[in-house]
């Protein structure tokens, strides 16, 4: 625990390395399976992709010792880079990756799921400023 203490942004920096591969492999390499039959399953795996990385970004600010406007300015900056770099990623899967395509759908599931993450640490950072009774 103690070296997480030390290096708080070490579990996000590692789930941004594992959603690079994840989202520049290419198209073919995905295995058959019918969980790919659920409507919308690929929509769901991106917020849940985009959520965790922002809430693993966001996380550790919370205990910075930092006035309570510039942790929500981080935490409206790490959405923003969230947002950015799904963008980004599907230019990279239309352009470079083999069997991987642009899907607009896409960049508004990694949206959907940066600003759910946003909504919950404005929300606890709201519950930490209250005195507490």
């Amino acid at each position: 625990m103690q070296f997480f203490r030390k290096n708080p942004f070490l579990p996000a920096v590692l789930f941004f390395v594992l959603t690079v591969v994840l989202l520049t492999l290419p198209g073919n390499r995905f295995p058959k399976s019918h969980l790919f039959d659920i409507p919308y399953f690929d929509k769901w795996v991106h917020i849940g992709l985009f959520g965790l990385l922002c809430f693993l970004f966001s996380f550790p600010v919370q205990d910075f010792s930092i006035t309570h406007s510039q942790k929500r300015n981080r935490f409206f900056l790490i959405t923003l880079l969230g947002i950015g770099y799904g963008t980004l990623m599907e230019f990279v899967q239309k352009y470079w990756i083999p069997n991987r395509s642009f899907e607009g759908m896409d960049i508004v599931a990694d949206c959907v799921g940066s600003i759910l993450v946003l909504m919950l640490s404005l929300q606890i950072l709201r519950k930490r400023k209250q005195p507490r009774v």
